[in-house]
Order: structure tokens, then sequence, then C-alpha cells
């Protein structure tokens, strides 16, 4: 079996193992997003105040930003298979935590724990699918990460948005004298245990292999999964491997660094992460149900908006996963800025008409319904481009010799940029609105200008090709 058919498709069998893969996307999606519904029970609860419920919500992030620093030296000592199954039970074990909490100090302890697993997820698939990928088809296999992640913030919507119709509301008692949001924190199982059981059908990256010396593995990976024809070439591509990773050493974090801190190939993942952060994505997924009940919507009303918007962003991304290996990454990126920016100025020029009406906040006339389309154009010009295209990227554009960590440390300063993002978000928001839109406008335009001038294109190019 070929990785890439005679018709110029890819083999069923690689796609399995990029979808094996991938469901650490999905999970972490999933983590990151049904603690959408659970924000205005949390706060309830346990009786919280705007910064002790942004901490409650964003402090995953911070657990993330450690497992995504760490994962690359994990990834290293035990294999990018086993660092998926550590991440599974650490999502696992966050789930039952979260889900039977008894204080909001439990809670933010195992919502710490959950993130260190998804920090794990987050910089392992990209790596991983990078590593198993053709150069001619690693942009589609690529963005099934981010086609992962979407869906499982599609499923963890949809879960929410059940929960909350069957039981009445977030905070109503059901199964087991457990609150709607308990049972949405113990759904996280289901996919946690499943993606520990697809992890152990795949096969370890050849790459990792042949830096271990195991080379008859390593061809056995190259011939059966990614196609290659055995003997010669075989041999070549191993050898072509050797070359550009350390046989003789383990990654280390010095080979990172370079004139101003870390070498400027890094910097550019670095930046990449900040700024598909600092554009506001997530506020959309974490904040979108109270958003949305804030300017005059239903709970059940902003449950159904925030679930068609999560709609909007799968399909945005299989717009990606057709224009990426055609378009390319920059051209993607650039539109996107593009879009974004015009979007989130939208937004905050609707949400600068507010006013208040019986003390609640509500749009008049149509900037409601103004502020909603912009809202999920913004969705668009973000699930198309600055979603799949970054991760594709951190997966590909270092070379095999700083791989893994150089990944770990840009996946980490983004879900540190994301921690900012979400913790700020609930002060930005009683400031007003018009002002966090305009704050992120401005971001998405300076991403902008930041691909124009130090992103380079990288389609079409084998991983062995990627130098410093």
């Amino acid at each position: 079996m070929t990785a890439i058919t005679p018709d110029g498709k890819i083999s069923a069998r690689l796609i399995f193992i990029a979808l094996g893969a991938a469901l650490g996307g999905f999970v972490f999606g999933y983590d990151s997003s049904i603690v959408n519904g659970t924000v205005d029970a949390v706060q309830t609860t346990f009786s919280l105040n705007s910064v002790a419920i942004g901490f409650t919500v964003s402090c995953a992030l911070l657990g993330a930003a450690i497992g995504a620093w760490v994962a690359g030296m994990v990834s290293e000592r035990v294999g990018r298979v086993r660092t998926m199954i550590i991440a599974s039970g650490l999502l696992l074990i966050s789930a039952l935590g979260c889900g039977l909490c008894f204080s909001a100090g439990d809670l933010v302890f195992w919502r710490i724990i959950g993130g260190i697993g998804v920090g794990f997820a987050s910089v392992i698939a990209p790596a991983y699918i990078a590593e198993i990928s053709p150069a001619q088809q690693r942009g589609r296999l690529g963005s099934m990460q981010q086609m992962a992640i979407v869906l499982g913030i599609f499923v963890a919507f949809l879960v929410s948005a059940l929960l909350v119709y069957i039981m009445g509301s977030a905070e109503a008692t059901g199964l087991f004298g457990l609150a709607a949001w308990r049972w949405m924190y113990l759904s996280l199982a289901v996919p946690a245990i499943f993606y520990g059981l697809m992890a152990l059908r795949l096969p370890e990256s050849p790459r990792y292999l042949v830096e271990r010396g195991r080379y008859v593995d390593a061809a056995t990976v190259l011939t059966r999964d990614m196609g290659m024809e055995p003997g010669a070439a075989t041999e070549a591509k191993i050898e072509e491997i050797r070359t550009t990773v350390h046989i003789e050493r383990r990654q280390r974090f010095k080979d990172l660094l370079g004139k101003f801190g870390f070498h400027p190939l890094v910097w550019v993942g670095i930046l990449l992460s900040v700024f598909q952060q600092f554009v506001g994505i997530n506020v959309i997924f974490y904040y979108s149900t109270t958003l949305w009940k804030s300017v005059g919507f239903t709970e059940s009303d902003s449950f159904t908006i925030s679930l068609i918007t999560s709609v909007i962003n799968v399909v945005a991304t299989i717009i990606a996963v057709l224009l990426i290996d055609v378009l390319g990454r920059k051209a993607l990126l650039m539109i996107g800025s593009i879009i974004m920016t015009l979007s989130l100025g939208m937004m905050a020029l609707s949400f600068a008409q507010a006013v208040t009406v019986d003390g609640a906040l509500t749009l008049p006339g149509s900037w409601g319904m103004v502020a909603l389309v912009a809202a999920n154009l913004f969705v668009i010009g973000f699930g198309a481009t600055w979603g799949p295209v970054v991760w594709v990227l951190l997966g590909e554009i270092f070379p095999n010799s700083i791989r893994a960590l150089a990944l770990g440390v840009a996946a980490s300063a983004q879900w540190i940029a994301n921690f900012v993002v979400s913790t700020t978000f609930p002060a930005l928001a009683e400031a007003g609105l018009a002002l966090a839109y305009g704050i992120y406008a401005f971001f998405a335009l300076l991403s902008l200008l930041f691909v124009a001038f130090m992103v380079r294109e990288t389609k079409g190019r084998t991983l062995e090709e990627m130098k410093l």
C-alpha cells in the first residue's frame, strides 16, 4: 500500500494514522470549549467575581503552556505515540476531577491538570503528522489537526446545548444529583479514552526511530505506512533523515538559542502562535454564550448561536483543507488577516452602539445582527486561514534537529497568549466590548504585516529541506 495512490489520492492507511494523531486536537478543542457552557453556572455556584471566573476559565491554559513546553522533551525521550497516551490519561483524570470538584480551587487544580494534557496533545499532533506525511500532501494532512479541533469545539457546544435543553439550565440538577455543568466536564472522559485507544494503534514516527538508531523499524514505517518503495529509496531516505537529526545526542534547549535570545526562526514560530491568539478567537469560543446573553439574547438562544458559530468554524476549516496545498501557507495567512481586521473592526463599531435598557446591556436596532454577522465572518476568516495554517507551519518550519523542542516552545507561547486574552476579556468587557474588539482588530492588522515580511513559504518542501 502506498501513501499516495496512482490517482493522486492519499491512502486510507495514512489518513487513518493522521486522524488518530489528530484526535488529540479533538480532545483539546472539546476541553477548551466545554467550559463555555459552564461559565455562568460555576460563577453562581462558587460566588466568583469577574476576575475569579476569568482565572477559573483560563487557568487550564497555564497548564497547557507547561504541557507544551515539556512535551517536546518528553516526546524525545519516550516517543511521539507514548506522549499521546500520557496526554489522554491526563485529560481523563481532569474530566473526572472537574466534574466532581467541591470548590473553585479544586476545579482550578483539575483544570490545570487537563491543561497539561492539552499542551501535550497540541504539540505532538502537528509534529507527528508532519513527520509521517509526504511533502506534497503535508498541508492537507496537517490541517486534520485543526479540523479535529473545530469538530471538538462543535461537539462540546452540542453536548452543552443538549444538557441545557434536557435539564433546563446549566445549574439544574440531574442524574446522580449532579448539575448539568458537572456533566459537561465529565463528558470529556469519553473522547479522552478514545484518543488513548487510538494512539495505541499508531506507528512511531520514522524520524524519532532514526534518531534512536532503530533503522529497521524506521524502514518498516516508511514502506508500510508512508508508501516508500523498499530498498534503495528507503535507505536513501533514512540516510537523509540521519544527516538532519542529532544521532549522537538528544535535542537540547540551547540548540534553540541565537543572537536575540532565540534563533530568528524560533521567534517566527512564537510570533505566529501569539498573533493567532491575540486576535481574540478564543473569546468567541470561551465566552460566546455569556457574550450574547449580555447583549440581550436568551440563554437558549445564546447556546444556539454558539452552536451555529462552531458549525461555521467546521465549514471554514474544510475550505482551508482544500486550499492550503494549492494557494500555500503565506497567501492564506494574509487573506485571513485582512478578513479578521475588517470583521473585528465591525464588531468594535457594533458594540460601540450598545445601550443600557432596564439595567441590561443591549444592541439597538440592527446592530445586534451586524455584530452577529461580523462575529461569524471573523470565525470564517480565522477558521479558513490562521486556525489550521499556524498548526501546519509549526509542524513543518523547523528543521529535524530542533523540531520537537522548538514546536513545544512555540506552542507554549500560544497557550500563554491564550491565557492573557482569556483572563483579560472579562475585565475588558466591563470597560467596554468596543474597546476589547478594537484591540483584537489592531493585532489582526499587525499580523498581516508580520506575515508579509517575516514568514516564508513551505509548500511542497520536505522536512529535510527545512533549515535554520
